[in-house]
This record gives C-alpha cells, structure tokens and sequence, in this order.
C-alpha cells in the first residue's frame, strides 16, 4: 500500500490481497490519506483478491468523507470486488471509475458512480 500526492489528491495505491489479514494496516492507510486530503482515490487495479471485511472499509472511508465534504473515489476496481456494492445499491452512489487518471479528472464527482466499473455484460464491463 502507498500513499502518493496528485494535485489537490491523495492517490492510494493497493497491491496484492485485501483481507481481514490486513484490514487494520488497510484501514491505517485511508486514514493516514485523509489526514493529507480531503479528495482521495482509491486505485485498486492491481488488487488480487477482495473480501467483504476490506469492502466494508471502504465503505466505511467513503461513508466519513462524504460527511465531512470530501470525495472518495475508487478506480480501476474489478467488478467480482465490489460485486456487493451493486447488489446494495451503494455503487450508484459511490464514484467509481476505470482508471486513476478519470478520477482525478473528473471536477464534479458527487452522487451516482463515474464511467468506470460496468456490471458485466455492459460495455466496457471489466473481466475478472
């Protein structure tokens, strides 16, 4: 996991598995993003596997910068990942998008998802 500064951002950059094995040290990283912006995006393109304690991180980060005025954002999130978060209801708030560079991009993330992370059979739906 790292933190790296875009802008007015802080991208934070996950590889390999996000489990209950690593919640906590997952959980710390959003939190340490936080404290240096209140934009972050959350690049989980190079994540292996996802289970629904890390989900519920997220969504708990998510959750609290909203409330406090900020934005997150995830990019280049695999469906099979947050699955449970269409199945919720909660992807057609949260911003998702295909790449680091859309999130950044986009001025006005507020509600509803940002182009990426199509359900499958959709175009553009991400395989995984």
């Amino acid at each position: 996991m790292s933190l790296e500064p875009h802008g007015d951002s802080v991208v934070v950059s996950v590889v390999g598995e996000l489990d209950v094995v690593s919640k906590q040290q997952f959980d710390d990283c959003l939190s340490e993003a936080a404290t240096q912006s209140d934009q972050v995006v959350l690049d989980m393109s190079r994540v292996d596997f996802m289970d629904t304690t890390a989900l519920a991180v997220v969504v708990g980060h998510w959750r609290r910068m909203v409330a406090e005025g900020g934005t997150f954002r995830l990019a280049g999130a695999r469906y099979r990942y947050v699955k449970a978060l269409w199945i919720t209801g909660l992807a057609d708030r949260l911003p998702m998008y295909d790449t680091v560079d859309e999130a950044l991009a986009d001025d006005d993330p507020g509600a509803g998802s940002g182009p990426g992370v199509s359900q499958p059979g959709e175009p553009g739906a991400t395989a995984g």
